[in-house]
């Protein structure tokens, strides 16, 4: 297969940048019609056929999102971050210790269990719903953030363990060996000189975990019942909705760019780091 450079050399200048012109107006159009759609005030936004920007911009749309709902909505948003990084912290450090363990340390079986874990993935999330709900229900977890963010934690550690195994399997034995005779044990070696090499996976993989739990629906709306609660996708469900079933897009953009902006700062300020996780590995 031939890689992007070597298909940027065959074409004529022009036509990379028309490509590359052609994608990026591809991907940011739905972000344009995002943020202009919460611009506009409630009478624009209900117009049909919708119009392609704001003809006066307005932030009713935004104040009536921070004035909606029984506890406000900087609530819901403190329950989304407190749900996504307590699951991030977790998953990161279960998959930095298993990937080290299927990376370095072969034990009897670690093939099969490996494989096992990497399974899961062929397992509906929908399937297990009701399992999971009686399991959370008998363990006195269930309607609190701390039974989504296990939840949340078991689903997203086989991806974790992919990527961190591949990230410690890609790095040299020479540097663990070198640890070793310089004294150090296996989880010093791991903490002290595997894992700063590592950094790319491991940044993959808290994003990775991150951008899913921030924007998880399903689990949230069927294992938290109480409003005060609810995760930030759940609340703008309710809050878009307006009297005889109709939908308030203008405040459910607002929302879509609340819950956006952390995404995509995170995204911009990490990139460098995403990317090299995910291909970690890939190239001896």
């Amino acid at each position: 297969m031939r890689t992007l450079l070597e298909v940027r050399r065959s074409l004529p200048r022009a036509a990379w940048w028309a490509a590359c012109l052609s994608v990026a107006a591809i991907v940011l159009y739905p972000l344009w019609i995002m943020l202009s759609q919460s611009l506009k005030s409630s009478a624009e936004a209900t117009e049909n056929p919708p119009t392609l920007y704001p003809h006066g911009l307005s932030l009713d749309n935004y104040q009536a999102l921070g004035n909606t709902g029984a506890v406000g909505i900087w609530t819901h948003v403190g329950n989304s971050v407190l749900v996504s990084a307590g699951a991030t912290v977790l998953t990161m450090v279960l998959a930095t210790l298993a990937g080290y363990g299927f990376a370095k340390l072969r034990f009897a079986g670690s093939g099969v269990l490996f494989f096992l874990i990497l399974a899961t993935f062929m397992i509906p999330f929908q399937a297990i719903i009701t399992p999971l709900f009686s399991i959370l229900h008998t363990l006195g977890l269930n309607n609190s953030l701390l039974g989504l963010v296990l939840v949340y934690t078991t689903f997203q550690l086989p991806f974790g363990i992919f990527l961190m195994r591949n990230s410690f399997a890609a790095l040299p034995a020479s540097i663990e060996e070198a640890a070793l005779i310089d004294g150090c044990g296996y989880l010093s070696a791991m903490t002290r000189v595997m894992l700063p090499v590592a950094v790319p996976g491991l940044i993959s993989t808290a994003l990775f975990t991150f951008f899913t739990c921030w924007n998880e629906f399903f689990a949230a709306l069927v294992l938290v019942t109480d409003e005060a609660k609810f995760t930030l996708p759940v609340t703008l469900t309710v809050l878009a909705s307006n009297q005889l079933g109709t939908m308030n897009w203008g405040i459910m953009q607002a929302g879509v760019a609340v819950t956006a902006i952390p995404c995509i700062v995170l995204y911009l300020v990490l990139q460098r780091y995403y990317v090299a996780g995910l291909v970690a590995g890939a190239v001896k």
